[in-house]
């Protein structure tokens, strides 16, 4: 799955891991039986390491809000350094780039394994050694915004698009903010587009595109593990973080 320096070529699969709404800072994380508010986080790298991944995409209000003490920011800081592979950070529309923004403060664009889109890079990250872009439009301010809009060219490999927002499954979501459209998802024709601000995992779009939620740890209870393999097909699946939690996705509601 790497070559001999355990970076994947162009000629290699790739594999990414893809969480999101982590909402660090919105109180413990207690499923186990310790506290600890960085529980998502820590859950989320584990199971990258564990896999071996290449990169790990955070598509989105992995802070709960702006406002967050800098002790926390700092030791979020120090475990995403701690993380042997490219961290990718997609702000959300509840920790958006606001002058005040937790990515401005407490250390958290320090790691330079930690790429936060709109902050330590602009709205593309290229990953050469993966022949991998990957390109996001962050949340800049609370407003209304498109997600995904307007599509970018790959200039690359292997492309994945990062998105924080509402897709519209009918009617019924048309009065939601940032709304994400099948139209969106397609005219993306990326290898995989990896979605935030849903707290359960499930495909979206109209399956011309491999488009996925991962859903939030708290609520999934996975990850999402993405393999892009040398021929250009891609596999998604769970990677659960407790037990009882399903391998394979539903068929969207």
């Amino acid at each position: 799955m790497t070559n001999g320096n355990g970076v994947a070529g162009p000629s290699d699969d790739l594999v990414v891991v893809h969480s999101s709404d982590l909402h660090l800072g919105s109180g413990p994380y207690h499923h186990r039986r310790e506290v600890d508010e960085l529980g998502a986080l820590h859950e989320v790298l584990a199971a990258a390491l564990e896999l071996n991944a290449h990169a790990l995409l955070l598509a989105g209000d992995i802070f709960d809000h702006n406002r967050l003490p800098l002790d926390l920011l700092d030791r979020a800081a120090h475990a995403m350094a701690g993380a042997a592979l490219p961290i990718v950070i997609l702000p959300g529309n509840h920790d958006p780039i606001t002058p005040d923004s937790v990515y401005r403060r407490g250390g958290l664009a320090d790691p330079a394994n930690v790429h936060v889109l709109g902050i330590t890079v602009d709205e593309r990250l290229d990953l050469p050694d993966l022949d991998l872009e990957i390109w996001g439009a962050p949340h800049a301010d609370y407003h209304d915004m498109s997600p995904l809009h307007p599509p970018r060219e790959r200039s690359m490999g292997r492309q994945i698009v990062m998105g924080h927002g509402h897709w519209l499954t009918g009617p019924h979501d048309a009065h939601r903010s940032w709304l994400i459209f099948d139209e969106d998802i397609a005219a993306a024709s990326a290898d995989y587009v990896a979605l935030g601000h849903w707290d359960l995992a499930q495909p979206a779009g109209d399956g011309s595109v491999p488009a996925y939620y991962s859903g939030s740890p708290r609520y999934s209870g996975s990850v999402n593990v993405v393999v892009i393999a040398r021929d250009g097909t891609v596999d998604v699946r769970r990677k659960p973080l407790r037990p009882g939690v399903p391998e394979r996705f539903e068929p969207p509601a």
